[in-house]
């Protein structure tokens, strides 16, 4: 299990760098929802189980970067691993 601490994150571009630091993405990521789905796709393996922590606070500051993460990670889920566990505290 991993756990990204999004609870600071106050614009797209900043949880882009958390996303990219945390789950390792490569230096070329393109700091969009295109970019974050081929990087867990193809690029990076992440772990089983993601928590989010400050996901109230992330959904607040940057509610359509929030949104669309949690729908990449249900359609992950759905398409390449069942046991994928995102958890948003």
């Amino acid at each position: 299990m991993i756990t990204i601490d999004v609870s600071e994150v106050t614009d797209g571009r900043a949880l882009d760098l958390l996303l990219m630091r945390d789950l390792g993405f490569p230096g070329f990521y393109g700091m969009n929802l295109d970019a974050f789905w081929n990087s867990i796709t193809g690029l990076v393996w992440i772990p089983d189980h993601v928590r989010f922590l400050g996901w109230d606070q992330l959904t607040a500051h940057v509610p359509h970067g929030a949104a669309m993460l949690q729908w990449a990670l249900a359609n992950y889920r759905a398409a390449y691993r069942s046991n994928f566990v995102a958890e948003y505290a």
